[in-house]
């Protein structure tokens, strides 16, 4: 498609946080799996909800533009999940992991925020004040969902810091007992 105007540019950019949330629908379930901190956990399961609420307000300013959301592959969103998904392959203590697993999630969060920015001021400068108040919802909750990450972070990565730290009373044990095994 050609770019020819700041409609055409949006429709574009739409349709790339429309692949990005249909990628991630996938691709969520899969974190909140590998993740061993319930609140983590739990935190992946809420964003799943919210996303499947996102991709169908893209749907709707998609509506309201006249066109289909479909047809386009965000690769970005491809690589940030990449990224993801080899952070849950990784051997590694299970604080540490989910200490990697916000940090990957962050990252998601970020582009969706820059993306979801972009195209409310477009909806706004076209003015289409419906679509940029859909649009903003959907930002006010990729905001919220990273705030939420990084308090999470703050009790998390101590954890992956300190070995003798965990919420669930067990790493330190299994810590314990995987030095006293490598000793022997």
């Amino acid at each position: 498609m050609e770019l020819s105007s700041l409609e055409d540019l949006l429709v574009e950019e739409l349709k790339d946080l429309y692949s990005a949330e249909n990628q991630l629908l996938k691709a969520i379930p899969k974190m909140a799996k590998a993740a061993t901190s319930k609140t983590l956990k739990s935190g992946f399961e809420k964003h799943l909800k919210q996303t499947e609420g996102h991709v169908e307000r893209l749907e709707q300013v998609c509506e309201l533009f006249d066109v289909s959301p479909k047809g386009k592959k965000c690769k970005a969103m491809e690589g940030l999940i990449e990224e993801g998904a080899d952070v849950i392959k990784e051997d590694a203590e299970p604080e540490v992991k989910d200490a990697a697993l916000i940090a990957a999630a962050q990252r998601v969060e970020h582009y969706e925020i820059a993306g979801y920015g972009c195209v409310r001021t477009y909806a706004k400068l076209l003015g289409n004040d419906k679509a940029a108040r859909l649009l903003q919802q959907t930002l006010d909750e990729e905001g919220d969902t990273d705030k939420a990450l990084t308090k999470l972070a703050e009790t998390i990565n101590v954890e992956a810091e300190d070995p003798t730290i965990s919420s669930n009373g067990k790493t330190a044990k299994r810590r314990t007992a995987k030095r006293h095994l490598a000793r022997a």
